[in-house]
């Protein structure tokens, strides 16, 4: 049988939210759920980037039984390898043991707030590791004025696009096209006939977003009585 999970989506929901989402996940019988880990939303219009890890800490006190996953983190342009392996051990303490490092390569969009890529699309490593800058009061004035601009909202470095160029480039995109890639409405039998492919295809787990932070409740609740009885046939 599939495992269904629950996504906490950093883009659309403040941090408090995000919680007691995923409290209400747990007791609506989600078999884990899921985080996204962005520095900033895909459009201005979702209006949140909470960090997860904070709220993953917040959500292991929260919650008793729902396995944590970070859905997922950048290991080397964002986050050093080893303060990932610190925080996943961190979690891990304090989730009880139900907590699993989900690693990526990294979105090129959500990167370019670390300096990571320029307009090419290509790393520029020299620009990320500053704790590695053999001029120490070099390194902390570039970490100092990262942090600076990164707190006024990424706008002092012309090269980083954020949320206003995902817009740009979603602008053309209808909501009949969505509708056709993707399950949306209140049919159930749409939602299992969209798992229903992974779950014959050999997947044991299946994370599933509700998109809009204000939508989380009613679906939620709709979930618990009608969508996860109607997946856990599958």
């Amino acid at each position: 049988m599939v495992r269904i999970g629950y996504t906490m989506m950093t883009e659309q929901a403040g941090p408090r939210e995000l919680v007691s989402h995923v409290v209400r996940a747990e007791n609506a019988g989600f078999d884990f759920s899921v985080i996204s880990d962005h520095s900033f939303p895909w459009l201005e219009s979702q209006g949140h980037a909470p960090y997860a890890w904070s709220v993953l800490g917040a959500a292991a006190q929260a919650t008793s039984r729902i396995p944590l996953m970070t859905y997922v983190t950048c290991p080397t342009f964002r986050y050093h390898p080893a303060v990932v392996a610190q925080k996943a051990a961190t979690m891990q303490i304090l989730s009880q043991g139900r907590f699993r490092l989900g690693l990526g390569s990294g979105e090129n969009l959500k990167l370019t707030a670390f300096g990571a890529y320029g307009g090419s699309g290509k790393p520029r490593i020299g620009q990320v590791p500053v704790c590695y800058d053999p001029d120490r009061d070099a390194a902390v004035a570039r970490a100092h004025d990262q942090f600076r601009w990164s707190l006024a909202g990424w706008k002092a470095n012309a090269e980083l696009p954020g949320p206003a160029a995902f817009e740009q480039a979603a602008q053309h995109t209808r909501p009949d096209d969505v509708a056709a890639a993707v399950a949306c409405g209140d049919d159930v039998d749409a939602f299992v006939a969209a798992v229903r492919p992974y779950a014959e295809a050999g997947f044991t787990e299946v994370a599933l977003i509700q998109i809009g932070g204000e939508h989380q409740t009613p679906f939620l609740e709709w979930a618990e009585t009608k969508l996860l009885p109607a997946l856990r046939d599958l």
